[in-house]
């Protein structure tokens, strides 16, 4: 695995060495210059402060080359340190939070205002724009109430609680506030008719939005080196029958599930490709997208891409 040492940087490099890592890099700049790029953002890099500025820079970086981020971000220990607080613990099923009417209390305030105005403070600090959004604002992410299916009970569901399932993304807002250069940091917290409010997988997030915005990637980070296949071996390349078969045969579960599910839709729906990253490398997405050095795994569509 890479260095994770967060002194590991290029300020000791020489003159032409920096140079060169910029000559590597113009042809993905090219490339990806004003198109939409999805970071659905968790694990160690929300919660490690040198990963957290690493991320910020990233973006506004990205941004002032041309290219358009979208962060759609977790908070699963932050909203597991809050339910602990008041004497509950986080219960999951098949990487699902089950979501009482208290939890979804919690779920909210942690997301959409501690995680949410985290990210939005660090980004400004290094000199961008962000906005926070949630699935209200703008009509942005309509749901509806999702009733598990039981797996040991087929034609039977599993009542989860507030938890949703997305009906329609309207990007609407979104591309407004890329054209106003800001970056968007979306909590994903879906809304009814009604108002209701619901707990919503923030990979399941991610990959609806990016079909709904054509983006260009979907880049998820997460806490291991990629999909990984039954004898644990690293996945770095697969198609979308690739895809398809191991989110089939048991080959992943648990919270890589709706990853690699909420991937397979995307490139399906036309999204070029997408990478499921190891977010403990310091500026990992920036590696992902601007270099040749493949950090996790790619799940492809039939589109060319620089990446192959």
């Amino acid at each position: 695995m890479a260095n994770l040492d967060p002194t590991n940087s290029i300020s000791g490099f020489s003159a032409e060495s920096k140079a060169n890592i910029l000559a590597e890099a113009l042809p993905y700049i090219r490339c990806l210059y004003g198109k939409t790029i999805i970071v659905k953002y968790g694990g160690n890099a929300m919660t490690e402060e040198y990963l957290k500025l690493s991320f910020a820079s990233d973006l506004v970086l990205m941004k002032s080359i041309g290219i358009y981020p979208v962060v759609v971000h977790g908070g699963g220990p932050q909203i597991n340190n809050a339910l602990r607080k008041i004497g509950k613990q986080g219960v999951f099923t098949q990487g699902i939070r089950i979501t009482d009417k208290e939890t979804m209390e919690v779920v909210q305030w942690v997301l959409c205002g501690e995680v949410q105005q985290d990210i939005v403070m660090a980004i400004n600090n290094c000199g961008g724009k962000a906005v926070g959004l949630t699935g209200k604002d703008g009509g942005l992410i309509r749901a509806s109430r999702y009733f598990m299916p039981d797996q040991e009970n087929p034609g039977k569901v599993i009542d989860i609680g507030f938890v949703g399932k997305i009906k329609s993304v309207d990007p609407t807002l979104i591309k407004a506030l890329h054209d106003a250069d800001f970056i968007p940091i979306i909590s994903p917290i879906g809304f009814d008719a009604n108002g209701q409010s619901y707990n919503i997988n923030a990979d399941i997030v991610s990959g609806k939005i990016a079909e709904a915005l054509n983006a260009e990637k979907l880049i998820m980070m997460t806490n291991i080196t990629g999909v990984q296949d039954k004898q644990g071996r690293l996945l770095n390349n697969l198609s979308e029958q690739d895809a398809d078969r191991i989110s089939r045969d048991g080959t992943i579960s648990d919270g890589m599930l709706p990853k690699i599910l909420s991937a397979l839709d995307a490139v399906k729906s036309g999204v070029n490709a997408a990478h499921i990253i190891d977010g403990r490398i310091l500026h990992s997405v920036l590696i992902e997208l601007l270099t040749e050095k493949k950090l996790g795994t790619i799940i492809h569509s039939h589109k060319i891409s620089i990446r192959g």
